[in-house]
């Protein structure tokens, strides 16, 4: 979250020189900045993603060497999730604080003709790229250790292309269905790339439906009679 919270202000500080040094009269030149200020925000996102990579890769091999076995006690697996996680988090704690805070007044959502749907498209928006965070965060690692830089370049594309389909608000229905389309399919690549499968997803569903007879069962078996 801390290295999300820096790329945010190194984009931020970027954002603010250059409409300090253009002319704010020009009302397609300042949203022309505003679209260069959230592509450069995302590449320093990714770029502090790769960071974070190589940081976690480095404490990594300290703990292997001070571990008994050889090994590292957490899994690059399990690092890039929760990496991808605190991105998601801190990256929709910003992104629907404003809105929270704008809801409680004054006035009333759509009473000047804008859609009433604004509080509920941005709290599926805000889903959609904690989501997003945490998908693009298992595939960005496991990409950076097999060094296929195909997959790097396709998740820093997609992410390109989320925060640019947002400018297309307020037409929500073509934003936010690309976007969850988007988030499905990331999902499924997420969900192969830390190696899962369809055979998996049925070992797992077997097993629970057999834990839960074996509940059944034995709860079965503690009703006292009435003997």
């Amino acid at each position: 979250a801390f290295f999300w919270l820096v790329s945010l202000l190194l984009a931020s500080l970027i954002w603010f020189v250059s409409v300090q040094l253009s002319d704010r009269d020009d009302s397609e030149l300042q949203f022309a900045l505003l679209g260069f200020g959230a592509a450069v925000s995302v590449l320093l996102q990714e770029v502090f993603r790769f960071a974070y990579f190589k940081l976690l890769k480095k404490a990594d091999e300290g703990l292997a060497t001070l571990s008994e076995d050889g090994r590292s006690p957490i899994s690059l697996r399990q690092m890039a999730y929760v990496s991808g996680l605190s991105f998601g988090i801190i990256s929709g704690v910003f992104s629907v604080i404003n809105i929270l805070a704008d809801s409680i007044g004054p006035g009333i959502v759509g009473i000047h003709g804008d859609s009433p749907y604004y509080f509920i498209t941005s709290a599926f928006l805000t889903m959609a790229l904690v989501l997003l965070h945490t998908f693009w965060g298992v595939i960005f690692f496991d990409a950076c250790e097999r060094r296929r830089y195909w997959c790097l370049g396709l998740v820093v594309t997609s992410h390109l292309l989320t925060s640019g389909l947002t400018f297309l608000n307020p037409r929500y229905e073509a934003s936010l269905v690309p976007i969850f389309i988007l988030t499905l399919g990331t999902g499924l690549w997420a969900f192969c790339t830390a190696g899962g499968s369809y055979r998996n997803v049925l070992k797992c569903l077997s097993c629970k439906q057999e834990d839960d007879s074996r509940v059944m069962m034995y709860s079965a078996l503690q009703v006292p009679s009435e003997d």
